[in-house]
Order: C-alpha cells, then structure tokens, then sequence
C-alpha cells in the first residue's frame, strides 16, 4: 500500500504570507475555518511506514516534521528518523531550504535531477549536509527506479530555471530537467506530484491519463491574478505555472483525463481557492478537484 502524507500544500511563502495583507491571508491569521493555514509545499510517501521518502524540502520543514507523528524520531537510539530520502523536484528556494533542517547527521540519500544537484553544488552553505551522511545521487529521467519499497518514476516538466538564477531577461520554458514531476507506486495505484508546471504537453497529457490520484501544480487561480491585485509584476506562465482556469489552463487541460482524485497543490496565498467557503473553491469542485491540505492523508 502506498501512503502519501501533504507535509504543505501552499506556494512559496505559505499562507498565509508573512508579509501579505489580502484579505485571505488575514482571515487565515484571525483563525478563520474556511481559511485553514498552509505551510510551503512538500509531500511524504511511505510503502510500510517505518521508512519515509520525502517530496521537497521547503523552509517550513521544520514544523511539518513536528506537526506529522508519522515523521518523528522512534524511541531508540537518541538520534534517529524515519525519513530515509529526500527527492527534489526542482531548485527553487522553496523547493531546498528546508535541506538544511537535515543537517544534524542523519544519513539520508538525496536525489534529483542533474540540473537541480548542479544549483546545490554550486552553492557552499549545501555543504552543511555532511557528505559522510547524506548521499546525493542523480536520477535518470523517465527510468523508473526502486527506493524504500517504492517504484518511482521522475520525468521532465515544462518549467523555468530557479527565478534566483534568471539574469532578468525571461529564459523561456524548458523540458530538460530544471522542473520534473514524479509518479510513485507501491503493489497497486499510482501517485503522480507535479508541484510546478508551466503547460501541458501531449506527453504529460499521456503520461497523467489512468492515474489514480494525480497532485498538481495550483499556483494561481487565473494567469493575471498577481498583477491584478498588486502582489507581483508576472502571470503565472511568466513564473513556469500554469494557471487553473483560461485558455490552455488546468481545468480545461485536464477535462477528459481519466484520473481517479485531481488535487491541487503549491496554491498560492492569493489565490481564492484556499477559502473553502469561496465560488471559486466550488467551481474546482464542479470540475471534480479538490484543494490539498496540510496533513492531508491518501492511501492507495
């Protein structure tokens, strides 16, 4: 049986936002039900429970880790953890920073793409993962791989070079690696985490279909949303999202898909959706998606 856990389902910054004013990050401040809190995006996934890969290592991991039993220290020795690996979908600052909660000599295999290892490598402060403890290994793209009881597929996304290494000028999407998403199994259904996706493309398209829960890119509600309430000067696509809703956005993309659960996830502190009580949060659900949650749970 595959179990995933949502450790954070919010875009980078989480919700709400520490420096956000909107109306529903203050109403995720003032404890408002329908406005439940998300930490920066990251997932669990377990074949036996004992031992945990994780999906991304955001800035908030720290306080996932506490906030989820499933990921504590077992009674012996002093120093322990169930989290065995850690896979990278990208080098985003919210896709790494967490890496250095890891740093207290727990000997863990990290893997990514070649693109994202290239961004840790280049930079020293990564060196605090003790190479004597944390592995980092490549993975192949579209070459399923067995790990922790789990068969694991990583496959190329469109997306964008980390904005931090943008030399201002739009570098345009790519499909070589700077993004992936991946497919997981254990003895039965497939999971598929694509926390960032700038379109899709009839490969994705193939490759989603049959799925039986599919956790998707939910950014933005709409490609103008961040200009249009003055938290940004880009769309979506400009940042390698797709947006849900428009012309050649998620709902529309994935209509005639045959996918068992359709979750969106990474959604950011603008977007409407978070607010369960919002018209646009009952629109997903008109179009069957849901809106992930931290603690989320999904056996397979």
């Amino acid at each position: 049986m595959l179990r995933a856990i949502v450790l954070g389902a919010g875009a980078g910054g989480g919700f709400p936002q520490w420096n956000s004013a909107g109306a529903g990050c203050r109403r995720a401040r003032a404890g408002d039900p329908d406005a439940a809190p998300r930490s920066q995006a990251s997932l669990a996934v377990s074949s036996d429970g004992e031992r945990w890969l994780l999906v991304n290592a955001g800035p908030d991991l720290r306080q996932q880790i506490a906030a989820t039993p499933a990921l504590h220290p077992r009674p012996a020795p002093l120093r322990n953890s169930p989290i065995a690996a850690v896979l990278l979908t990208g080098a985003e600052v919210d896709t790494v920073m967490g890496l250095l909660h890891l740093r207290e000599r727990h000997a863990f295999d990290l893997l990514a793409a070649p693109p994202t290892l290239a961004v840790l490598d280049a930079n020293p402060i990564f060196g605090a993962l003790n190479p004597d403890f944390v592995r980092r290994r490549a993975i192949a793209l579209d070459a399923p791989f067995d790990l922790l009881g789990l068969r694991v597929t990583a496959y190329a996304v469109p997306g964008k070079v980390p904005l931090f290494a943008e030399a201002g000028a739009d570098p345009g999407v790519a499909e070589d690696g700077e993004a992936i998403g991946i497919a997981v199994s254990s003895d039965g259904g497939t999971l598929h985490y694509v926390p960032g996706c700038a379109m899709m493309t009839p490969a994705l398209r193939a490759r989603l279909d049959g799925a039986d829960c599919v956790l998707f890119d939910g950014t933005l509600f709409d490609d103008e949303e961040m200009i249009r309430l003055g938290a940004g000067p880009k769309t979506g696509r400009r940042m390698g999202h797709m947006p849900m809703t428009g012309p050649g956005g998620t709902l529309e993309a994935f209509a005639d898909l045959r996918i068992g659960r359709r979750i969106f996830t990474h959604v950011n502190n603008t977007n409407p959706v978070l607010l369960a009580d919002s018209p646009e949060r009952a629109h997903l659900r008109a179009w069957g998606w849901e809106v992930a949650e931290d603690g989320m749970e999904i056996l397979l």
